[in-house]
């Protein structure tokens, strides 16, 4: 029997590199992660879209805690992607909401690709 599949509205990474540990990046997933699961924004849970995962350097060492957002472009075209620098938790908590509600993402502490180019 093949493993259950969950469908996700979008994917959240927060780098676990050591200049954002040092920065408290460990706390910031663990924070999100129980976020997630109390509002049901957890995939596996009943309503929810989204997928946690802890990453690799995502390029922001100086200014971490950092994340990345992946999810189906809105207009249908690929994937949309966002990446912050310097998160906080009540950063981390908009952008995993604006991802799961399909809304427009936070611009604050946004860096690298430019939505609008």
């Amino acid at each position: 029997m093949p493993p259950k599949f969950f469908p996700t509205h979008g994917h959240l990474l927060v780098c676990q590199g050591p200049n954002c540990q040092a920065r408290g990046s460990a706390l910031l997933h663990k924070a999100l992660w129980n976020h997630l699961e109390r509002q049901s924004l957890a995939y596996y849970k009943r309503g929810g879209t989204l997928r946690l995962t802890e990453s690799g350097c995502l390029g922001a060492c100086s200014y971490g805690p950092a994340l990345c957002v992946y999810r189906p472009d809105p207009g249908g075209a690929g994937l949309e992607e966002a990446w912050y620098a310097a998160v906080d938790f009540p950063l981390a908590a908009r952008v995993a909401q604006a991802t799961h509600d399909r809304a427009p993402l936070p611009a604050e502490h946004r860096y690298g690709p430019d939505p609008d180019a």
